[in-house]
C-alpha cells in the first residue's frame, strides 16, 4: 500500500468522483482510477459503488477512509 494510493483513495471519497479527485490532485482521471483499482486490487474488496453520477463508498470503503484520514494527518 503506498501514500499515494491512500491520497488519491481519499480524495475520491471526498469528492465522490475521480474526475473532480484528479483535477484536486493535479493528476489524471486515469491515474486516480489506477491508484484506486491498485487499492482495491491489494486489499481485495470494492471501495466504491460506480454510479451514473458519480460514486459512494461502500461498508470496507468507509472503514478504510477513517484509517487513510490518520494515516495521512501522521506523514502531513
Amino acid at each position: 500500500m503506498e501514500l499515494r494510493h491512500l491520497t488519491s483513495f481519499s480524495a475520491v471519497a471526498e469528492q465522490r468522483s475521480f474526475t473532480r479527485a484528479a483535477a484536486t490532485l493535479g493528476l489524471t482521471q486515469a491515474a486516480v482510477s489506477q491508484q484506486v483499482a491498485s487499492l482495491e486490487k491489494e486489499l481485495n474488496v470494492r471501495l466504491f459503488e460506480r454510479r451514473p453520477k458519480g460514486v459512494q463508498l461502500t461498508e470496507p470503503g468507509e472503514r478504510l477512509y477513517g484509517y487513510a484520514l490518520q494515516i495521512l494527518d501522521l506523514v502531513s
